[in-house]
């Protein structure tokens, strides 16, 4: 067998990468050369060529930096400012460099998918540091503080779809990677204010760029409420409005004028006018002898983006229109829904600028029952609560809750909760909270221990709030046959209830568990004791229930007196006149 004259496999694979490695830095010198001495810088497109054919990682995180330290340069160089492209041939110079950078950003975006995580943190921050670099160019250029809005786009477009990596040739993933999601969340989504602003109005445009909302890509909805639902910082007042990625856009706006209608240099597209415009929202007619006239009163809508910026409104309008364009398309989904309904009644509805446009979201939600039900009425009692919402029907909604399933499903323990607080006013009528502990008490003949024990505190905490109610443990009518409370009613209203007893809670107190027996006696003893803390018996289940039983110390042996069989299993019949059973007389042999 003859020896091969090739060198070992690894070395051709090290002197390979060493080769590549030089190559980089010969054309990345070349470019630096061309930008001193105002050479050729066609060699932008070798290095670009490099990055496309490069599938080790390695080398092309190699490449990526090279290309970026390459566009800095070009970035904030002469060629590329429009004001001092006087001549034709510096034009179209300008334009082929323009095309190269965009290239390089369409390569970045499409790596944000990539199945190296090295390479994905790498992207997302190399674009970020692009923009920075484009804004402050183009603020140069142009004198107005601006953001890059087309590269942004396209940041938020490939956080959004997903798109495949150019170093492999499947569809993507779809979903964006975890660790990339909690990096643009961390690093800049929740820390400056122009990145957010900007988040919110892209993502907008981008759900309204379809026509059809069946045509929108399921990855945008998704995508798009797993950064929504993780985001925890949102201004709530002016002075909050101070971290900014963008240098140009930190620095404070000019005034805005009652007759000026001027934008900054940044275009942007009108908006229809049958569209969800979040300037309208602040256009409310004054008051009829307002001391100042509408027109030095400066609407929202006529400040420039530079001055939206440094508005609380204007974040807050953004964050709206984000929310609102985003929730029809997952109404129809339960689990989106669910995730939605989370977060709504403290990480959205507080930070609205007109909470009570969701109540038709919200009121649909109801419909899907189940845990995704309960949340939605939580979100409904706070616009009722906080927003002065009239939504007449929330009760009998509620009451609509109370079935069989409640007592053994998983969310018990949420509708409880839930339920405590919605039954805690003392304006509410004593019918409807009289039909509650009824038909809790009555769910409870078939619930389980664990059920049991967390209705019995709840139904006392109820009657200790409201002693309009003591008139249910309090009711003696021998005469009476029949219970009159009517279980088939479904407004708690018209239940009846009041005029029934809870007769129920009394059979708890023969029940077989000691800890569920033991807690309804408290209704055969006076009222005196505090109201018990609810979430202290939310938690309990067979095993908690097995478990206390079992640790339990007794004080005292029980007290038993069995007198012992002689024999276990008879070997005859018994003597006649012989006490016996039935089991004794079954086991003769």
């Amino acid at each position: 067998m003859s020896l091969s004259s090739l060198p070992p496999q690894k070395k051709r694979k090290l002197g390979s990468t060493d080769s590549r490695l030089k190559e980089i830095e010969t054309i990345e010198a070349a470019i630096n050369k061309s930008l001193t001495e105002g050479g050729s810088l066609n060699c932008l497109a070798d290095l670009l060529d490099l990055a496309r054919s490069s599938l080790d990682a390695a080398i092309l995180h190699k490449v990526l930096y090279a290309l970026y330290r390459a566009c800095v340069s070009i970035v904030a160089s002469p060629k590329i400012n429009l004001s001092k492209c006087l001549t034709e041939e510096s034009k179209l110079v300008r334009t082929w460099l323009l095309g190269r950078v965009g290239e390089y950003t369409d390569m970045l975006c499409g790596l944000l998918a990539d199945e190296e995580k090295a390479l994905r943190t790498a992207a997302l921050q190399i674009l970020m540091s692009m923009l920075k670099h484009l804004s402050t160019a183009f603020s140069a250029a142009s004198d107005t503080p601006q953001i890059h809005s087309v590269h942004f786009r396209k940041i938020v477009g490939a956080l959004l779809l997903c798109p495949s990596s150019p170093r492999s040739g499947s569809e993507g993933h779809h979903k964006v990677q975890p660790d990339l999601r909690d990096t643009f969340i961390d690093t800049w989504l929740s820390s400056y204010d122009d990145v957010r602003w900007f988040f919110f109005r892209d993502s907008t445009a981008l759900l309204r760029s379809y026509k059809d909302s069946n045509s929108v890509p399921s990855q945008i909805i998704e995508n798009l409420l797993s950064f929504l639902e993780r985001l925890k910082t949102m201004p709530t007042e002016v002075a909050e409005l101070n971290g900014y990625w963008i240098v140009e856009l930190g620095a404070s706006p000019p005034k805005t004028s009652s007759n000026s209608n001027q934008h900054d240099g940044e275009s942007e597209e009108p908006i229809p006018i049958d569209q969800d415009d979040w300037r309208t929202f602040f256009d409310d007619a004054p008051p009829a002898k307002s001391a100042t006239p509408k027109s030095n009163q400066p609407r929202v809508h006529t400040l420039s983006t530079h001055q939206s910026l440094h508005s609380l409104a204007s974040h807050r309008a953004q964050f709206s229109a984000c929310w609102m364009t985003l929730l029809p398309h997952i109404a129809s989904s339960a689990p989106l829904a669910a995730r939605a309904l989370a977060v709504l009644h403290r990480g959205v509805i507080p930070h609205m600028d007109k909470p009570v446009r969701l109540m038709d979201w919200i009121g649909g939600c109801v419909d899907f029952g189940g845990s995704n039900g309960l949340l939605a009425l939580n979100a409904l009692f706070t616009l009722i609560k906080d927003y002065n919402l009239d939504f007449p029907d929330f009760y009998t909604r509620l009451y609509a809750f109370l079935t069989r399933d409640v007592m053994h499903l998983k969310y018990r323990a949420r509708f409880f909760r839930l339920a405590d607080v919605f039954l805690s006013s003392t304006h509410l009528p004593a019918a409807i909270l009289a039909s509650f502990i009824k038909r809790l008490a009555r769910l409870s003949l078939a619930a389980p221990p664990a059920a049991i024990i967390m209705t019995i505190p709840f139904i006392y905490n109820t009657l200790k709030r409201h002693p309009a109610l003591m008139v249910m443990i309090h009711r003696i009518d021998d005469e009476a046959e029949l219970d009159p409370f009517d279980e088939t009613e479904t407004s708690p209203l018209r239940t009846n209830a009041l005029e029934s007893s809870l007769w129920e809670l009394v059979s708890h107190r023969d029940h077989y568990l000691s800890s569920v027996s033991t807690l309804a006696k408290i209704f055969s003893e006076a009222f005196t004791k505090p109201s018990y803390a609810l979430e202290d018996f939310l938690d309990h289940t067979y095993a908690t229930l097995f478990e206390t039983e079992v640790k339990r110390k007794l004080k005292k042996d029980p007290a038993v007196a069995l007198e012992p069989a002689i024999k276990l299993f008879p070997t005859s019949a018994l003597e006649e006149g012989q006490a016996t059973d039935v089991v004794s007389e079954l086991w003769v042999f």
